[in-house]
């Protein structure tokens, strides 16, 4: 019996998005190793291409899907193709996104509005449209958006990614209340300090290691380390929970700091 084996994705199609690289990568990984279809979405293929190629040759199924998600039109026809490929997903990973360095003073109309174009329009627009179609289908799903432990509790010097992200963690609970009478649940991972592209250097720098000193588990996570909120939430082993936010975060959101 496989580890993953519990969770019983085998057969099921997931959509993740932000897909070519960090923890969308990393998700995409682990959902392909249990047993699901994965559909890989990113604006640039090149690296889709390569992870697809890896995952196959684990056994595994990848479809490449060139996907702009704050472009409806592309959000759609990626659906379109990875249902007519593969049959209508029934998982979503609401990944992809972006933090932009700059306090609420400084930070620049063209640079607020891409990440809350990236964060918090983007995710609205693809649950939507994968839902019409699992609504339309009669077709149970679930809806999982990767929203951040800063928008459960607040940092000085982002302030677009944190209000968007504040905003990601609200969209899973109204559209949970809206969904639950479809057979439809959303839930959000609220990760803490994982490094990846986007934030390595900064927690390399003296601030960000003096960030991680204050995480009681006195370490940043690892990408394995978000596996069993992922697969739990994929997977019928929550069929009864909708609305969640589950902070993964090495209990930084309890240390008071």
């Amino acid at each position: 019996m496989s580890e993953y084996d519990y969770f019983r994705l085998k057969g099921h199609t997931a959509l993740i998005t932000g897909a070519s690289s960090g923890l969308g990568k990393h998700f995409a990984e682990t959902l392909a190793a249990a047993g699901c279809i994965v559909g890989l979405a990113a604006r640039r293929t090149e690296k889709l291409v390569e992870l697809a190629g890896n995952i196959e040759a684990q056994g595994g199924t990848a479809i490449v899907l060139q996907m702009d998600v704050t472009d409806i039109k592309t959000v759609d026809a990626g659906l379109t193709r990875l249902t007519e490929v593969a049959g209508l997903p029934t998982i979503l990973i609401n990944n992809a996104g972006t933090a932009a360095p700059a306090s609420f003073l400084d930070a620049s109309p063209e640079q607020t509005a891409d990440v809350f174009a990236l964060n918090q329009t983007a995710p609205w627009h693809v649950a939507q449209s994968l839902c019409r179609r699992l609504v339309d289908a009669k077709t149970a799903g679930s809806i999982i958006n990767i929203a951040s432990i800063t928008g459960l509790r607040t940092i000085g010097g982002a302030a677009s990614y944190v209000v968007s992200k504040a905003a990601l963690v609200q969209m899973t609970k109204v559209l949970a209340l809206e969904l639950a009478r479809h057979n439809i649940r959303v839930n959000a991972i609220a990760p803490g300090y994982f490094e990846t592209d986007l934030n390595r250097d900064f927690l390399q720098s003296e601030a960000g290691q003096k960030i991680i000193r204050r995480v009681p588990m006195r370490r940043s996570g690892s990408m394995e380390d978000l596996d069993g909120a992922l697969l739990l939430l994929a997977s019928e082993r929550s069929r009864f929970m909708t609305g969640n936010v589950i902070p993964v975060d090495g209990g930084h959101l309890v240390s008071g700091l």
